[in-house]
C-alpha cells in the first residue's frame, strides 16, 4: 500500500503536474483546500478505495478534462464556486473585469445597479455582490442549466442576486432599472478557431460567437445604452487579440473614455467605455 507521498510521486510520473496531483488527492480524501494537511500526513497510507477513485480521475485529467470539473470546485476572487460541465470554469484573467467594475461603481451608494450578462456559474455577479454588498447586482444567462449552477452558488454562499433566463438584454423584465455598470464575459472565440480543441470539455455555446468571435460583443455594444444610466460603464472581456476591434466598436457606438485593461500576464483582456452625453438615438447607424 502506497503512502500519500508515494501516491503523489506516482501521479507526477504519470504526467500530472504537482499541484493537480495534490488537489486530486485532497479531493478524493474529502479534504479540499487543505494542502498543508498533506505535509503533516505524508506518510499516511493511501487506502485502496481512494486509490481506485483517484485512478479514474487521473485518467480523465490526463485526457484534458479541467480539474475544476473533476473536483466540482473553482476558486474565483477568493470565493469557492461550484462548477460543472454546464458552465465555463471561472478563470483568473476574468478577475480583471471584477476589479474594473468595482473601480467605476460608487463604493458607498445604496442605489448603484450592475448587470452581469451571461453569468454562467455566477462568478462575476456573486464576486461583485460579496465584495460590495450594497450593490444591486442582476444577472442573466441564456442557459437554464447554467442558471441552475449560478443559483445554487448564490444559495450556498448566502448571496442575494436575482437571475433571469434569456438571450442578453431580452432576459431582463420590464421593471429592470437602468444600470450604472454592465459587465460581461461573453463568447468571443471564432467558430473555427484551433484553440477550441483544448476547450472541448466546456460548453461550446459559451465559447464561440460567429466567424470572427465578435458577434455577441457587437450585439451587446449596439444595444447596451438603452439599459444604462448616463455616465454608466460597459465593460467586456474578450480574446487576447481583440482589444483594438472592441475599442473600435465602442467608439463607433459613441462610448467615451474607451480603454482596455491588462490581465496579470500583461495581455489586454478587457475593454470598456462610458456612456457619453450623446443619446444612442442621435448616433448614425454604422452597421459595424
Amino acid at each position: 500500500m502506497l503512502s500519500i507521498t508515494q501516491t503523489l510521486a506516482t501521479l507526477q510520473t504519470q504526467g500530472l503536474d504537482r499541484l493537480d496531483a495534490q488537489l486530486l488527492v485532497l479531493h478524493v480524501l474529502g479534504r479540499p483546500h487543505q494542502r498543508g494537511w498533506l505535509l503533516a500526513h505524508d506518510d499516511d497510507a493511501f487506502l485502496p478505495d481512494c486509490a481506485e477513485r483517484l485512478n479514474i480521475l487521473t485518467k480523465r485529467r490526463l485526457m484534458g478534462e479541467p480539474l475544476a470539473h473533476l473536483t466540482c470546485h473553482q476558486e474565483f476572487y477568493g470565493i469557492d464556486f461550484h462548477v460543472d460541465k454546464q458552465v465555463l470554469v471561472p478563470r483568473p484573467e476574468t478577475e480583471t473585469l471584477v476589479d474594473w467594475a468595482l473601480e467605476v461603481l460608487p463604493e458607498y451608494s445604496a442605489t448603484a445597479h450592475v448587470l452581469d450578462l451571461g453569468t454562467g456559474s455566477g462568478a462575476i455577479a456573486l464576486a461583485l455582490k460579496a465584495t460590495r454588498p450594497r450593490l444591486a447586482v442582476w444577472a442573466t444567462d441564456a442557459s437554464q442549466a447554467a442558471l441552475t449552477v449560478a443559483k445554487a452558488n448564490a444559495q450556498r454562499l448566502n448571496i442575494s442576486v436575482p437571475f433571469y433566463a434569456g438571450n442578453w438584454f431580452d432576459a431582463l423584465p420590464f421593471y429592470a432599472p437602468r444600470f450604472d455598470c454592465i459587465v460581461s464575459n461573453p463568447p468571443y472565440i471564432a467558430e473555427n478557431d484551433a484553440h477550441l480543441k483544448a476547450l472541448r470539455f466546456e460548453p461550446v455555446q459559451a465559447l464561440t460567437s460567429g466567424a470572427d468571435g465578435l458577434d455577441d460583443i457587437r450585439h451587446i455594444i449596439r444595444y447596451a445604452k438603452a439599459y444604462m444610466k448616463p455616465d454608466g460603464w460597459l465593460l467586456l472581456e474578450h480574446g487576447y487579440d481583440q482589444s483594438a476591434a472592441v475599442r473600435h466598436f465602442l467608439t463607433t457606438q459613441g462610448f467615451a473614455f474607451v480603454q482596455s485593461r491588462c490581465d496579470l500576464m500583461g495581455i489586454e483582456r478587457c475593454s470598456g467605455g462610458k456612456v457619453s452625453k450623446i443619446l444612442a438615438s442621435d448616433l448614425p447607424d454604422n452597421n459595424f
